[in-house]
């Protein structure tokens, strides 16, 4: 079978390294020898696919459905394994392999095409965040996760750069980094977290009716982690006559349903939506960068 990445997975490596490297070009022989390594059986190529990696449908020598799953190392997918063996499918899609294979992972099939962002609104809030409640754990000996200091620190930095160019957006982002040196002046709480958590990354399985995938695991306040939470279906709110009070309603809504500091959460979301428009004019997303930051503007 040809592993031919999907137009998403290219698209988005494209933006997160504009230089470009050479793992898209290596990525189908790499495909090619992990399933034979593993006597797969390939079903095809899960589309539109994610954003950091390529998700193959397969079965085992054994007939077990299976994921495997590649990922160049910007993507980070050691610290993914490292996560995922700590939860040990307690809330989270779980590995089938403990062995380290630069790269690939091979996971438990869920359910691909369904997440709990099919179901209404309130539903799917209420699931996600009893999943991800699960997951915010004491975070494993061994191994060092990044924490979301460094992490908004590099996204700062970006920001800052991204100012000086496009001066229309530097009222917000003064206003978002000056809520991020607030917020790691005294982190209540030490987790491991998911990283970047929303509605489609919690899918359908049989162990469990839903599971979290897709982790970029790092360490730090609960908060940072429900943040991104709070902005789904950010299209349908900024559609709404009563987008920002529903959104308000909802930072209430998800801090008290999970024993989080409303106004951290409110914080951390003002920050993750300002970064991530930012991050959408950069690379030439105008209407991502519009949604996000008049979102943030509600903040």
């Amino acid at each position: 079978m040809v592993f031919e990445p999907p137009k998403r997975l290219v698209r988005a490596l494209g933006e997160t390294a504009p230089d470009g490297d050479d793992w898209l070009e290596k990525l189908p022989g790499a495909a090619q020898r992990a399933v034979a390594l593993r006597e797969l059986t390939v079903e095809r190529v899960q589309l539109p696919g994610g954003r950091s990696s390529l998700v193959v449908l397969v079965r085992a020598a054994d007939g077990t459905p299976a994921v495997l799953k590649l990922a160049p190392g910007r993507a980070r997918p050691e610290a993914e394994r490292a996560a995922l063996a700590h939860w040990a499918g307690r809330g989270a899609v779980q590995l089938l392999e403990q062995f380290s294979a630069e790269g690939v992972l091979l996971l438990e099939r869920l359910h691909p095409d369904v997440s709990v962002r099919s179901l209404p609104e309130a539903k799917a809030l209420l699931e996600a965040a009893g999943t991800l409640r699960r997951l915010w754990v004491e975070p494993p000996a061994g191994f060092t996760f990044e924490t979301v200091a460094e992490r908004t620190g590099r996204q700062a930095e970006a920001m800052r750069a991204r100012a000086q160019a496009a001066p229309e957006v530097a009222p917000l982002v003064d206003v978002a980094l000056a809520a991020r040196e607030e917020l790691l002046a005294a982190p209540p709480e030490h987790r491991l977290l998911h990283g970047t958590f929303r509605q489609s990354k919690v899918l359908g399985g049989d162990r469990m009716p839903w599971l979290a995938v897709g982790p970029d695991p790092v360490v730090g306040e609960c908060a940072f982690d429900l943040a991104r939470l709070v902005r789904d279906r950010v299209e349908d709110l900024i559609a709404q006559p009563s987008g920002a009070a529903t959104t308000r309603r909802r930072v209430k809504r998800l801090a008290e349903s999970l024993d989080v500091d409303q106004e951290r959460l409110r914080g951390w979301t003002l920050f993750r939506a300002v970064e991530s428009g930012v991050r959408a004019g950069r690379v030439g997303r105008p209407r991502d960068a519009e949604l996000l930051l008049e979102f943030a503007g509600w903040l």
